[in-house]
């Protein structure tokens, strides 16, 4: 399952105007890390919970919001409840330890 992409442009409306737990994967497709947690993430998708949901956003395309964020490094995952910032997590992860990390939020 393809996880939907989000820009400068739609990141507002796809993660800020959200109800619900929406994680945002700050990544690059040259990011050897960002491939291997992509997989963890396309296979976490299939089984959320209603309200929880995963966008991916490409920093080579878009970098305004990762700026504000102060995204220095990738992959990072930011999880938003609500349209507010929860938690920023840097680094790949497996799926144990992605099960772990978004328990925190739902």
């Amino acid at each position: 399952m393809a996880l939907k992409q989000v820009t400068d442009a739609s990141f507002v409306d796809d993660v800020l105007n959200q109800k619900g737990v929406v994680v945002v994967d700050f990544w690059a497709p040259w990011c050897g890390p960002c491939r291997m947690l992509g997989p963890v993430l396309e296979k976490a998708a299939e089984t959320l919970p209603d309200g929880v949901q995963i966008v991916k956003y490409n920093v080579d395309e878009c970098q305004d919001v990762a700026s504000q964020l102060g995204v220095r490094g990738i992959p990072t995952l930011a999880v938003y409840k609500d349209g507010q910032l929860q938690a920023q997590q840097a680094g790949a992860m497996n799926s144990a330890q992605f099960s772990e990390f978004l328990k925190n939020f739902i």
